[in-house]
């Protein structure tokens, strides 16, 4: 096992730490819906990106039309209960 040759002083092993400091981070607005967002992502509330649209967001109403519309589990369901 290596062991130091000289005892690194404190400033020395101060300044050697100076870059492990937390930086600022860069933020920019997005153009759609001027949400803060970090630079090169998809913003998470419209789902845009250089202008497209990458990701489908839910709003609310989709939401709301989701839960209302019956999936082929819920016919089964019903059928067998209407059988019953």
């Amino acid at each position: 096992m290596s062991v130091p040759k000289k005892h690194k002083t404190s400033s020395k092993r101060n300044k050697g730490r100076s870059h492990l400091a937390l930086k600022k981070t860069n933020l920019v607005k997005c153009p759609k819906c001027k949400t803060v967002i970090k630079p090169h992502r998809a913003c998470p509330k419209c789902g845009y990106y250089k202008g497209e649209e990458v990701i489908k967001i839910k709003t609310s109403l989709d939401k709301k039309k989701s839960s209302s519309v019956k999936t082929t589990d819920d016919k089964k369901k019903s059928k067998k209960e209407a059988k019953r």
